[in-house]
């Protein structure tokens, strides 16, 4: 089973580094996916976040990387044939926020949302944070 794990990933932070590590013990493979977010301004190309996901990901060999910054994430499951999105939630403010993308999504085409609690020792890590203290 195949499943995607999308995000801006800028910067890619420990808990996204978490996520994926658990995720790519429950499925046969993982996709890790920068995406466009129309709400975040970008800080680091996209290059550079994949250079970095792919540093992330070494130990993890089925897991591949990839972008998608020019359209849906549906459009995107459709065309590589993923059904199931991984999401990350850290608190009730996530999971308020992905609920209704995750109902479009199934709406839209199928693709069911799986949800994995950050870790509460990396909870309170947000790229936001991240880039803030660098």
């Amino acid at each position: 089973m195949r499943a995607l794990f999308p995000g801006s990933f800028d910067p890619v932070t420990q808990g996204h580094q978490d996520v994926l590590r658990r995720a790519a013990l429950l499925f046969d493979e993982v996709v890790v996916c920068v995406m466009f977010n129309a709400n975040k301004t970008g800080r680091l190309p996209v290059a550079e976040r994949l250079e970095r996901l792919r540093a992330a990901a070494t130990d993890l060999s089925n897991v591949t990387v990839d972008s998608h910054t020019g359209g849906l994430l549906v459009d995107y499951c459709r065309h590589a044939g993923i059904d199931i999105v991984i999401r990350g939630v850290r608190n009730t403010h996530d999971l308020d926020y992905e609920m209704p993308m995750a109902r479009m999504n199934r709406e839209l085409a199928g693709v069911e949302a799986f949800f994995i609690a950050a870790d509460p020792t990396l909870a309170h890590i947000s790229s936001t944070l991240v880039t803030a203290m660098s």
